[in-house]
């Protein structure tokens, strides 16, 4: 199923100049709505008052007629930094509002794709498992680290192991997992995958050891962060989108996590 897709993945981006690289693409656009592919490390929306580039910030400038006309642009599915993939943006207030209702209503369907370490016992799985903040029950050094504990929000996520896969001239084995998340908690599906022992590859949080997050936000990338997590960011993508009743997206992977399989 993958083989063929990551192919044209990769002659894809042989073609592709450089430069274009960490550029968002657009999938769809209507009157009220567009569907955008996001790249991994560019930010949905500013963090920090640093001046750095985000898709709200380059969505603003595209649109810049409609807002000048009333619109907006409301972000419905937030993306983590590192995440790539489809996002839902809707260009006026009317649009938000609807989206909002349907997301609430589990009437836009969400797919992943996720690279996570080992290979699953199992084919399919249910994790129904809530979700806190950890800092809130426990010390934890890293302030938006979550973890699944009684008192937390419901979280549940439905997933599906696609392929299995070992490295060539490396005895680690690893899966391409489909995740469908049934509610939209910080993390789910890295918090989830982990708790089963099966963490995203290039995850510094829920990965190997949450310390290497802090080294890496020290240091900045090094060679021996890249011998420990292998990937610079976390392979999770956000594959699907789909709006009950009328319209479907889907994105292949990304040429990193396409050459990593």
């Amino acid at each position: 199923m993958f083989l063929s897709e990551i192919k044209e993945v990769l002659s894809a981006a042989s073609a592709r100049r450089a430069n274009d690289a960490h550029d968002f693409s657009i999938v769809a656009e209507r009157d009220d709505f567009l569907v955008v592919e996001k790249p991994p490390f560019l930010l949905v929306h500013p963090s920090k008052p640093n001046g750095a580039r985000t898709l709200w910030g380059e969505l603003k400038h595209l649109l810049a007629f409609e807002i000048a006309n009333g619109g907006q642009v409301s972000i419905v599915n937030r993306l983590d930094r590192e995440t790539s993939g489809l996002v839902l943006v809707a260009k006026n207030a009317a649009a938000a509002r609807r989206f909002g209702l349907l997301m609430q209503e589990q009437r836009i369907a969400k797919e992943y794709l996720a690279i996570a370490w080992g290979w699953p016992e199992w084919d399919r799985k249910i994790v129904d498992a809530p979700l806190a903040r950890q800092g809130i029950h426990a010390r934890s050094p890293i302030w938006l680290k979550q973890a699944i504990h009684p008192t937390g929000a419901p979280a549940r996520t439905g997933l599906t192991v696609e392929s299995r896969f070992s490295r060539h001239g490396n005895g680690d084995r690893f899966s391409i997992i489909r995740a469908v998340p049934q509610t939209g908690r910080t993390h789910q599906i890295r918090v989830h995958l982990a708790s089963l022992g099966h963490p995203i590859v290039g995850d510094k949080i829920y990965g190997p050891d949450e310390n290497l997050y802090l080294e890496f936000i020290e240091t900045g990338w090094t060679a021996e962060l890249e011998r420990r997590l292998l990937l610079p960011r976390h392979a999770l993508h956000s594959a699907l989108l789909e709006i009950e009743g009328e319209e479907r997206w889907t994105s292949p992977l990304p040429v990193d996590l396409a050459s990593f399989l």
